[in-house]
């Protein structure tokens, strides 16, 4: 199967790359033909199947332009879906839901929220996990103070400053647990606004008493390196603000590497973590926050119920089972979708023969 993964190749360390890649990645592995495909177009009759991706940016127009140049089927992948959206933001959804041939969330709560707030066909979503790297090592060896962790791009809204907080609450607890910021500054955002905001957060926990027990680590972490990071940790903790978020690569990389979790109450969250994989908390409580990391750091036959929930449940999120699904859908689409229509879509809008 020749799949078209739509996207330029980039170096820039966000999560939408990131989940390219490994889709690609997956993809090619499982003995798929993949090639990425850059603005327009790509050559007619090259592929079976075009995967588009829709954040922020995407429109319908550009999911109609895209599949006007095509003979074959065109899933496109939803990353954000807002709560309360924008008149644009909801009509480009609903265009987008209109002129896919099948549309891909990756959680339930995000599916629940597409039938709720958008129109769109029920029988053109499909809901498949945001994939994961699995360890190829199931253990590493930890260090001896207990990390407490939380990784990825850094950025306003993250939610450092209530886990620094929380630090506050946790020096008693028996090994001294320091906390563990580790990632570059999110690009998107500018260099005085990045600078400002980690030099906001030493300052906090200097000022707290707590400089001893925090670091920040602005290295970018990837494949083995990041599951050998996400393993060393005692307990990762994701303290977003957004109370919105439906998909997460963060917390889908902390699932897949079998540690015990902490996370606000984001949807996400709520729904990954409700079969006792990690505890949810409420946001904007620091001591909710402090009392569940507590719970896991000085407990640990509940640290390691958690752990092999996780650890049960990880392949589920894994490249290899992701990439089948969206393998299966691809054949399924194909099925349903005629020879002659194809030719036709084509022939229309290209001018070519038959």
């Amino acid at each position: 199967m020749r799949f078209g993964i739509v996207g330029t190749r980039t170096s820039s360390p966000c999560g939408l790359a990131r989940f390219t890649a490994g889709l690609e990645g997956a993809l090619s592995g499982g003995g798929s033909c993949v090639r990425r495909v850059g603005d327009g177009p790509p050559p007619y009759g090259d592929l079976d199947v075009v995967i588009m991706q829709h954040h922020d940016g995407t429109t319908g127009e550009d999911v109609t332009d895209m599949g006007e140049g095509l003979r074959v089927p065109v899933i496109v992948v939803v990353h954000i879906i807002p709560k309360d959206p924008t008149s644009q933001q909801r009509s480009s959804l609903e265009g987008i839901a209109a002129a896919a041939d099948q549309v891909v969330v990756m959680s339930e709560a995000a599916r629940r929220r597409l039938y709720l707030t958008y129109a769109v066909d029920r029988r053109k979503v499909t809901t498949i996990p945001h994939g994961a790297t699995l360890p190829m090592i199931p253990q590493v060896k930890r260090p001896s103070r207990p990390v407490i962790l939380t990784f990825g791009l850094l950025r306003p809204g993250k939610g450092i400053e209530r886990v620094i907080e929380a630090m506050t609450l946790l020096r008693d607890v028996p090994g001294r647990p320091r906390y563990v910021v580790a990632g570059p500054m999110d690009p998107r955002i500018s260099v005085t606004e990045a600078d400002a905001y980690r030099n906001g957060r030493i300052d906090q926990a200097r000022n707290a008493g707590v400089a001893d027990s925090v670091s920040f680590d602005s290295r970018y972490f990837v494949s083995s390196a990041l599951c050998e990071l996400i393993q060393q940790a005692s307990v990762i903790v994701l303290p977003f603000d957004s109370a919105e978020q439906v998909s997460s690569g963060v917390l889908v990389d902390a699932f897949a590497n079998g540690r015990p979790i902490v996370a606000t109450a984001f949807p996400h969250a709520v729904e990954l973590l409700g079969t006792g994989a990690g505890l949810v908390v409420a946001h904007d409580d620091p001591t909710a926050l402090a009392a569940a990391l507590r719970q896991i750091l000085t407990q640990p036959r509940l640290a390691g119920s958690m752990a092999a929930e996780v650890r049960g449940r990880a392949a589920e999120v894994g490249w290899p089972v992701v990439a089948a699904a969206y393998r299966a859908l691809a054949q399924r689409l194909i099925a349903e979708t005629p020879r002659a229509d194809k030719r036709l879509r084509g022939a229309e809008t290209t001018g070519l023969p038959d």
